[in-house]
């Protein structure tokens, strides 16, 4: 990655919180109740918030910003189909002509969506220019960013969420009801993992690679995290009364990038024969504080079937639930060595978000947790709440993209994980 660590930046990273005893209450919405909110980032998946924001009658899409101008068009039409204001449109001067849309005063909220490689950067200007911002993942890709980004928050006080959708899936919000019922006891291990054949956006129709190939021909390490560790660390209470300690990495050679461009392009092409540094498969193993363990896949190269994106493994000393094959026992309820079907436990223990927004967020994208972020972020922020995906979250589960990459240059050593949280 670029920049690189020691014990005293992992050291002064720790203690990033020293300034403050705790983050300050966001700012809260206008004194009309409406928030005015605007759109960073209008390719596919900005374009995709935009008519589950067009359906909330509290929030104003008043600005979008796009380098291109089709994609910034075709954003501004999508709202006005909606029957809403067309938003303002910045992007035509540049890379950072985003920067000119967070002068403006009449604007609460930013919704980042840009490529991952800009979301620290621009979350950090979006914070210190007084807004509140609801980020794309992954939040970081380096130590430096994930410093800056807890700084720039409690420097500002100013509310940051951290757009994991996983976390709202259904079944993954039942699991978290289950945990805190107590049914699978205390937890000691976990597998989970991203696993998803993408090289197909990897690459652009004319051969030029997107922001995600970019990733995959100059980075090594676990480069999308977040989706499957969230969930874990909210089940395994991370930042709360457990921590990540400790992660060692280590990856398989790459060969899925050349083998499907030789597939597209021709085995002669430049871009089969192309240097990927990531491999096609990478596994990660955390420690945390109290001795649990958890094996993390990473795996955007290879070519398989697949039961889900982001497969799940769960056991505690009295149950465990595997998602690939939906099933569920304890230890206190199930017949000894007999798996059931989660389903039968799925209304019992149903969250009350699902309960009551179910009609709503089953009209949104990602099986509905798309909503779920969304309503939950503008809640906060209207509220003064506190962020449900905050920014010590948000960074210890982006973290693992810098350091799992230094395990591996280090011969796949163990590798210490912050503590974002440390207070003096």
């Amino acid at each position: 990655m670029r920049n690189q660590i020691n014990r005293r930046n992992l050291l002064q990273l720790a203690g990033a919180g020293l300034a403050t005893a705790a983050v300050a209450r966001p700012a809260r919405a206008d004194a009309s109740g409406r928030i005015r909110c605007a759109l960073l980032g209008a390719g596919g998946r900005g374009t995709s918030f935009l008519p589950v924001l067009a359906g909330f009658q509290d929030v104003d899409i008043t600005a979008i910003c796009d380098v291109k101008e089709a994609h910034l068009t075709r954003a501004q039409g999508i709202v006005e189909k909606a029957g809403r204001p067309r938003p303002v449109g910045f992007g035509e001067k540049g890379p950072d002509d985003y920067k000119r849309m967070l002068e403006s005063k009449d604007l609460d909220a930013v919704i980042i969506a840009t490529p991952m490689q800009d979301h620290a950067r621009m979350s950090i200007d979006a914070l210190n220019a007084g807004k509140a911002v609801l980020s794309e993942v992954a939040a970081a890709m380096t130590m430096d960013e994930c410093g800056g980004l807890v700084r720039a928050v409690e420097r500002t006080g100013k509310l940051y969420m951290l757009a994991e959708n996983v976390c709202y899936y259904r079944d993954v919000l039942a699991i978290l009801n289950m945990v805190k019922a107590g049914l699978f006891g205390g937890l000691t291990y976990a597998e989970c993992g991203y696993v998803h054949d993408c090289r197909f956006i990897d690459f652009n129709p004319d051969g030029s690679l997107t922001w995600r190939g970019e990733l995959a021909r100059d980075h090594i390490g676990n480069l999308y995290p977040t989706h499957p560790i969230g969930p874990v660390a909210q089940w395994m209470d991370i930042n709360r009364s457990d921590r990540f300690v400790s992660l060692v990495s280590m990856t398989s050679r790459s060969t899925g990038m050349a083998r499907w461009a030789a597939k597209k392009f021709g085995p002669d092409s430049p871009q089969a024969k192309a240097t990927y540094k990531k491999g096609d498969t990478t596994s990660t193993l955390i420690q945390t504080a109290k001795g649990a363990v958890i094996h993390l896949r990473y795996d955007t190269a290879s070519p398989h079937p697949l039961h889900t994106t982001t497969p799940f493994q769960l056991q505690g000393d009295a149950g465990a639930y595997n998602s690939s094959t939906n099933e569920i026992w304890f230890e206190s309820r199930s017949e000894w060595e007999r798996w059931e079907p989660f389903s039968k436990y799925a209304a019992e223990f149903d969250h009350p978000l699902w309960k009551k927004w179910e009609k709503e967020a089953s009209r949104t994208s990602h099986g509905g947790a798309d909503f779920f972020v969304l309503r939950e972020f503008f809640d906060a922020l209207r509220s003064g709440g506190k962020s449900p995906i905050d920014v010590y979250d948000a960074v210890t589960w982006s973290c693992i993209i810098p350091l799992s990459a230094e395990s591996i240059r280090k011969g796949n050593a163990p590798v210490a994980i912050p503590d974002f949280k440390r207070k003096a």
